[in-house]
């Protein structure tokens, strides 16, 4: 059962992009993240034009991060005030991808900076996230007690000025932390097409010191609006967002995202990080591959639009 994708020019299997909505929606809901970090990239590895992926992937990660807010809002696990002040970060940085994929599309180099992107920042993530779970699922088997911070207990987070206070999340630190990383997760939005998750969920658990339940909610409610006006700008801006292609991406999407959310209900903190650590591993791998692997065609040969 074919369709023709109008912005990437090719024809496509409705259910395999049904079943690859449905997949990266589960894991949104299980884990608190987009799943840009794994929609983007197998959109790719299908064939999509990388821009087309970046921005269309993004359109996508909107309704599965709706759903699972949704589900993670009724579990009251959503802290609006500290979502509120990393949204103000974030599309300042989305602004500012948005121009950035822009430049690289003019320059012919955009698909080789995202597979690079991919390879950094997931590689970093992932390795730590696996080191810092691992450690502590054995010490948990082992019937050890693993420290944790408590909160209150301060870092230098707590030393920069501007001080609010989250109520929800019990915190009292400068607006500057969450308004940076904000930032930096919108400029990650815009040009990997993601939803910023896997780089969001572990800064607001280790720098925040954010509970991890409310971690997850908070996270999905700033990825809602962050994408949300991503994709107003990549469709506006570069022309890059397949509407056909993300509807079908959406269906799949929002019904993965509900059996996620009560999935991750019955899987302990440390196990739900290990098995991210596990996914966004795989996909460093894979773009790594990519960018030193012999490609199939040495030479294309393809339009200059006008940027």
């Amino acid at each position: 059962m074919t369709f023709y994708l109008p912005v990437a020019e090719m024809s496509a299997n409705i259910l395999l992009f049904l079943a690859m909505g449905g997949a990266v929606g589960f894991l949104s809901g299980m884990f608190g993240v987009g799943g840009g970090f794994l929609m983007t990239p197998l959109l790719i590895f299908a064939g999509i034009p990388a821009a087309v992926a970046v921005g269309t992937g993004a359109a996508q990660i909107l309704a599965a991060s709706v759903s699972g807010a949704v589900a993670q809002w009724r579990r009251r696990n959503v802290d609006v005030k500290m979502g509120t002040v990393l949204l103000i970060g974030g599309l300042v940085g989305s602004v500012l991808g948005v121009e950035m994929v822009r430049l690289l599309r003019h320059h012919g180099l955009f698909d080789v900076a995202v597979a690079a992107c991919y390879v950094i920042f997931l590689g970093v993530i992932g390795l730590l996230m696996l080191i810092e779970s691992t450690n502590t699922i054995r010490q948990v088997r082992a019937g050890r007690v693993v420290a944790g911070r408590r909160s209150g207990q301060h870092n230098w987070v707590h030393g920069l000025p501007l001080k609010m206070r989250f109520h929800r999340s019990r915190l009292y630190i400068s607006a500057i932390t969450p308004l940076v990383l904000g930032l930096f997760v919108g400029l990650l939005v815009a040009i990997m097409g993601v939803g910023g998750g896997f780089i969001m969920v572990p800064a607001m658990i280790y720098l925040l010191r954010m509970p991890t339940n409310v971690v997850v909610g908070t996270s999905l409610f700033q990825i809602v609006f962050l994408t949300a006006a991503t994709t107003i700008l990549q469709a506006s801006v570069n022309f890059n967002v397949d509407v056909i292609l993300a509807a079908i991406l959406m269906v799949g999407g929002v019904v993965g995202a509900q059996f996620g959310a009560a999935a991750g209900e019955r899987l302990k903190g440390e196990e739900l990080r290990f098995l991210l650590a596990t996914f966004i591993l795989f996909v460093c791998a894979r773009f790594a591959w990519q960018l030193i692997a012999r490609p199939t065609e040495l030479y294309s040969i393809t339009g200059m639009g006008a940027f």
